[in-house]
């Protein structure tokens, strides 16, 4: 059984994600790619960091391998692992030596919630050595010039515990997202959802009113993402200030509250 025949066609972006520039970003990961140097996307979640990464992978024509870190990720899972079938005992790749066999853009989505062996084993690729040692395997993996390593975290979200070390940070050009201005943020939520730009402007003014409450009650004010679930619900036909409950307050906190604070503030807009 041949376990490292994995097509690169299989990890394409085939259709252009729809992505609007906040800023330089677009230039600055071309320029990171072209010079084999790995990139940081530092920002807060939901503020379009992941279609960035879609975006940039579709510009670059490049196989996109995806890994969402969580506390049970482990260097094995990324690396691969020894699996028993029922005739023999066979090596498969996990995602991160999948996609440096197929000159992939790998990308590790919050990349501090994974165990603190995970970061250790990236570091070989994020310096001059790019390269990936396989040590139950023996193999050391060089990636191609044409794999680029991309990794992102919420630096306002972590706990001390959880932050990036300086020794894997100061491998890689950090690009940082913020929420988009009102108007492109307006335009975003428009071209997601089909709803019109009056509401669309109102639930940009809501979105503003829970990020001011960052740190007074709330871990994080409404992201990007959840406006666009708040509109699609909106768009079905459901009442504003539900699909806001439903959408944005719920999804924002569990205390009562906090929730009835939310739940005042859209219906002061809608």
């Amino acid at each position: 059984m041949d376990v490292h025949a994995v097509s690169a066609r299989d990890y394409l972006v085939r259709k252009e994600p729809y992505y609007e520039p906040q800023g330089n970003e677009i230039a600055l990961f071309e320029a990171a790619y072209r010079n084999q140097i790995p990139v940081l996307l530092k920002g807060p979640t939901g503020c379009g960091k992941t279609r960035f990464m879609e975006h940039m992978a579709w510009r670059l024509k490049r196989p996109l391998v995806t890994v969402s870190c969580h506390d049970d990720l482990t260097a094995s899972d990324l690396v691969g692992r020894y699996l028993i079938t029922a005739s023999e005992t066979a090596w498969v790749d996990g995602p991160l030596a999948r996609a440096v066999r197929i000159g992939a853009v790998c990308y590790l989505d919050e990349i501090v919630e994974a165990r603190k062996d995970t970061t250790v084993v990236i570091h070989p690729l994020a310096d001059d050595r790019r390269a990936l040692p396989i040590e139950k395997t023996g193999e050391l993996l060089q990636a191609a010039p044409e794999f680029c390593l991309a990794i992102s975290y919420n630096p306002g979200y972590q706990s001390v515990l959880k932050d990036l070390k300086q020794s894997t940070r100061q491998r890689f050009v950090a690009i940082e997202f913020t929420y988009p201005a009102t108007e492109l943020e307006q335009r975003i939520i428009i071209h997601e959802s089909g709803i019109d730009p009056e509401m669309a402007a109102r639930l940009v003014k809501f979105a503003g009113m829970t990020r001011n409450l960052k740190g007074n009650g709330l871990d994080e004010g409404a992201s990007t993402r959840l406006l666009v679930h708040a509109a699609k619900l909106m768009a079905s036909g459901i009442d504003p200030r539900q699909a806001c409950r439903g959408a944005i307050a719920e999804a924002l906190t569990d205390d009562a509250e906090m929730l009835a604070a939310v739940n005042e503030l859209s219906a002061s807009l809608f």
